[in-house]
């Protein structure tokens, strides 16, 4: 079974940045930027810097020296998670790096969890960031091209997240379901939303059989990055293949970006938009007790996709309980 459940561990803090653009919402990020750059010379370095940031605020902000920090688990969507690996560099910090695209953060979680559940860790800190600039450069084509973006399209978000787990705190990590790589079948490199769809229902699905629970369990269910079109997909496949109606449920790619807007397309994407929606609106709002959050990720390479093959995915869950 590849669901379980944690005693002890709980998101004790956390810790935002965003870029704000002409379709974001106005959420409470803890930083605020208008400069891709992010003051560097390169687009390369403003996202080690955005996640310097976090990192330092986060361990600031809470009155910790590095040496009391016992794992960062960290990773983005550049190639050898090379922009987590760089700014790690400046942190006498035991490391971790993961990639599982934009269900990074949500995988941190899981290990992170375990590793406190088991006595082995003390507290850890999840971080993870994305850059639109620099995602499109690498998985599609550089925005300098001003290609045709069709209305499925996700938008990568530009931001970075921290969140600090220990063995204290009022949101509760309750369980976590790891998740199976899918096959889309889709070779779309812009349809996100129906690459990976079939991962979340699958992960869903397993989470509520393994747990004997019903999706009324839960004030909320909060996918990572959908869009609105990869939305709608999950729902139809969830009620066909698997008789699950989704009743609460929202995902927090649509949630992030005003979607009135048509620059927005099928709105936000990238491993920080889940944890920027949950940590900036939702928790914000105080009315969610029970919230499982699934984090989505498309497992492809412009080497595989331009050589024609499908596109795998996958999702990872964790149920998190908001303590009064």
């Amino acid at each position: 079974m590849a669901s379980f459940k944690f005693k002890n561990v709980f998101l004790n803090d956390y810790y935002t940045l965003c870029y704000k653009n002409d379709f974001t919402n106005h959420f409470k990020f803890n930083y605020v930027f208008n400069d891709y750059y992010f003051g560097c010379k390169t687009l390369e370095k403003a996202e080690v810097k955005m996640q310097n940031t976090v990192l330092n605020n986060l361990i600031k902000n809470n009155l910790i020296k590095y040496s009391n920090i016992d794992l960062v688990v960290g990773g983005d969507l550049s190639n050898q998670i090379s922009f987590t690996n760089y700014n790690m560099q400046y942190f006498n910090i035991p490391f971790l790096g993961t990639y599982s695209a934009c269900a990074t953060f949500v995988e941190n979680i899981i290990i992170l969890a375990s590793l406190l559940e088991n006595n082995f860790i003390k507290n850890g800190i999840s971080l993870t960031s994305s850059h639109n600039l620099n995602s499109e450069k690498q998985f599609r084509f550089p925005i300098e091209y001003g290609s045709y973006k069709p209305i499925r399209t996700t938008i990568t978000a530009t931001g970075a997240v921290g969140a600090l787990l220990a063995r204290n705190g009022k949101i509760k990590i309750e369980s976590a379901t790891v998740g199976n790589v899918i096959n889309s079948t889709i070779k779309d490199v812009f349809d996100m939303g129906g690459v990976m769809a079939p991962a979340a229902a699958n992960t869903i699905a397993k989470h509520l059989k393994d747990l004997n629970r019903s999706v009324d369990y839960y004030d909320l269910i909060l996918t990572g990055d959908l869009g609105a079109c990869g939305k709608n997909i999950l729902k139809e496949i969830l009620e066909i293949k698997y008789k699950i109606h989704l009743k609460k449920y929202n995902d927090a790619g649509v949630l992030l970006y005003n979607m009135n807007n048509e620059k927005a397309k099928s709105g936000a994407s990238g491993p920080t938009v889940l944890p920027l929606v949950l940590f900036s609106k939702i928790l914000n709002q105080k009315k969610y007790k029970k919230i499982l959050i699934v984090g989505t990720g498309s497992l492809h390479t412009p080497v595989m996709v331009n050589q024609k093959n499908t596109i795998p995915s996958i999702a990872h869950a964790v149920s998190l309980e908001v303590e009064n």
